[in-house]
C-alpha cells in the first residue's frame, strides 16, 4: 500500500513538473519575439539615421551652388559669373573641337544690336600658310604698339610647329588645322576654319585673309581706320562669261546656284563679322560646291563670291584690298624678290590705281600686297619707315 502511494505521488510530481515546464515555455516564446522585434526596430532606426546623415551632407555640398548669402560673404567664396563669361576671348587658340563643332559654335550671334559692355573692335589677321612666315619681322613692326586692336590666327600644315618666342605676336597663334590643297575644297575648309576660330572672339569685327607672302603697305592706324569707316566688305565677285568663269559652272548646282548667279573672285578677302558668320554657318551651298566644283573648277575662286552674291549682294564692294600682279601671265601671279623692292615700286603699289571707297573715288585701293619672297624682307625693312609708314 505504501508502494502504491509513493507511486501515485511520483505521478503527481511528474505532472506538476510537466505543467511547470509548459508554463516556462509559454513565457520564453514572447521573449524571443520581442528580441526579433527589437532587432528590426534597431535596424530601422540605423537606416533612418544614415539616410538623414547622407541627405544633410548632400545639401551642404550643394548649398554653395544653390544659395549665396547676401551679407557677410568671405573673400574665399567664388564670385558669381557675369557677362564676362560670354564676352572674354578664349585664352588660347588651341582646342579639341572638331570642324563640325567649331563651325556650330562660331555661328552663334546675338540678336540684340549693340553691346552692353565696352567693346574695342579688332581686326582679325588670318594667315593661311603651309609653314613658316618668312616676312614675320615686317609684320611684327606693323603690329607694334597696337595691342588690343588686332588678333592673329595662323593656319599651317598640321605637321608644322612654329618656333616663335614668347615676345612675338605670332607666339602660340597656330590654330588646329588640316591639309589644304590649292584649288580644292580643303582650301575653303581652311578659310572657314580660320574665320570660325576668329569669330570665337566677340571683339573681332573685321576679318582679313593673308598668306605668308603678303605684306602690309600702310601703317596700322591707316589700315584700321580704312576698315572702321567702310560700308561694305572687300570681297571680289564678278561675272566672267569666259571658259575660266561660267565655263566652270556645273548644271548640277541648280537649283541652289543658277548659271547667272555664278561668280568668280580673288581668294584674298576682308569681310565684316556678319558676313563671316554667313560663311561659317552655310550648309546650303557648301555641299553643292564640294560635290560639283571639281576638278579644274578651283572652288576657292568661286564658292565665297557666288554664295555671298546670292545671300548678301549689297554688302560687297566687289574688289579686293590685296594687290597682286597678273601682268606676266600664267596660272600664278608675279613674285617679287630683293631686286624688285625699291621706293618707286612700293609707291606704285600703294597709289597706282583709282577705285571706289564708300562710293567715292580714291587712289588708296590696297592695304596689302603679294607675292613677296623671303629675299625681299631686308629691303622691305629698310624702306618701311620712310615709304610704308611704320618700323
Amino acid at each position: 500500500m505504501q508502494a502504491r502511494v509513493a507511486s501515485m505521488e511520483d505521478v503527481k510530481e511528474a505532472r506538476q513538473a510537466a505543467a511547470a515546464a509548459a508554463r516556462g515555455q509559454g513565457r520564453v516564446l514572447p521573449t524571443g519575439m520581442l528580441k526579433v522585434f527589437l532587432g528590426f526596430l534597431l535596424l530601422g532606426v540605423g537606416l533612418s539615421a544614415a539616410a538623414m546623415y547622407m541627405a544633410r551632407h548632400a545639401v551642404a555640398a550643394a548649398a554653395p551652388a544653390l544659395f549665396r548669402p547676401c551679407l557677410g560673404s568671405s573673400a574665399a567664396e567664388e564670385e558669381p559669373e557675369g557677362l564676362e563669361r560670354w564676352t572674354r576671348p578664349p585664352a588660347r587658340v588651341e582646342h579639341a573641337m572638331t570642324d563640325e563643332e567649331l563651325l556650330w559654335r562660331a555661328s552663334f550671334a546675338p540678336r540684340v544690336r549693340g553691346y552692353p559692355f565696352r567693346r574695342v573692335p579688332k581686326v582679325a589677321f588670318m594667315f593661311l600658310t603651309r609653314g613658316p612666315l618668312p616676312l614675320a619681322p615686317l609684320w611684327e613692326r606693323f603690329f607694334r604698339g597696337h595691342e588690343g586692336r588686332y588678333s592673329i590666327y595662323v593656319h599651317a600644315l598640321p605637321s608644322y610647329h612654329a618656333n616663335f618666342t614668347s615676345e612675338s605676336v605670332f607666339y602660340r597663334r597656330q590654330i588646329p588645322s588640316k591639309v589644304a590643297e590649292w584649288g580644292q575644297m580643303t582650301m575653303c575648309d581652311a578659310e572657314r576654319r580660320l574665320l570660325a576660330n576668329a569669330l570665337l572672339d566677340l571683339s573681332n569685327e573685321w576679318f582679313v585673309l593673308v598668306s605668308e607672302s603678303c605684306i602690309p603697305i600702310f601703317d596700322f592706324n591707316t589700315t584700321y581706320e580704312y576698315f572702321q569707316n567702310l560700308n561694305r566688305s572687300f570681297l571680289m565677285a564678278f561675272d566672267d562669261p569666259g571658259p575660266y568663269g561660267r565655263g566652270r559652272y556645273n548644271w548640277n548646282m541648280t537649283p541652289e546656284v543658277e548659271l547667272d548667279q555664278w561668280r568668280k573672285g580673288s581668294q584674298w578677302f576682308e569681310v565684316d563679322r556678319e558676313l563671316a558668320i554667313a560663311i561659317v554657318k552655310d550648309t546650303v551651298y557648301y555641299p553643292k560646291f564640294k560635290e560639283f566644283c571639281r576638278p579644274h573648277c578651283y572652288v576657292d575662286e568661286h564658292y565665297f563670291p557666288t554664295m555671298l552674291t546670292i545671300e548678301a549682294p549689297d554688302s560687297l564692294a566687289n574688289r579686293s584690298v590685296t594687290w597682286v600682279d597678273w601682268s606676266r601671265g600664267g596660272a600664278h601671279p608675279a613674285t617679287f624678290g630683293r631686286g624688285d623692292i625699291t621706293e618707286e615700286f612700293l609707291r606704285r603699289v600703294r597709289e597706282g590705281r583709282t577705285c571706289l571707297y564708300n562710293n567715292q573715288n580714291s587712289t588708296m585701293c590696297f592695304l596689302f600686297a603679294r607675292k613677296f619672297s623671303p629675299s625681299a624682307l631686308e629691303p622691305l625693312l629698310e624702306l618701311a619707315p620712310t615709304v610704308l609708314g611704320f618700323g
